[in-house]
């Protein structure tokens, strides 16, 4: 069996490195070939806008855009539900290919067979 990675990012401009730190172990994961699913929650959120990821400048660290693009070649990204509601965002107004989905969706990923969580 595969390996799974899911990647909880709950940071955003308010924590640049740890939300850079997300998006990087999220993007090298899927360049390894493991199965890769990153959730956009709390400050996160903001980053499934369109133009969004491309705002965050952190010196010598790989443009949070091509990292979010990386990912979403290859894995899949997630918006949480409640934390879009609370930012007004909704599912028209994502990156085509990110999906809006809940707790419930997220404990269903992390606790499947062979899957390693981490929360930035």
């Amino acid at each position: 069996m595969a390996r799974s990675l899911v990647i909880k990012a709950t940071a955003g401009a308010d924590g640049p490195e740890r939300v850079n730190q997300a998006f990087t172990v999220a993007a090298a994961a899927v360049a390894s070939g493991l199965e890769v699913s990153l959730w956009l929650t709390g400050e996160s959120a903001w980053y499934a806008l369109p133009g969004r990821a491309a705002e965050l400048e952190l010196p010598l660290a790989t443009p949070l855009d091509e990292l979010l693009q990386v990912v979403l070649a290859a894995g899949r990204v997630t918006l949480c539900t409640q934390c879009a509601g609370r930012r007004g965002i909704g599912p028209d107004d994502v990156i085509p290919g990110i999906r809006i989905a809940g707790a419930p969706t997220f404990v269903e990923e992390i606790s499947a067979e062979g899957v390693q969580a981490l929360v930035y």
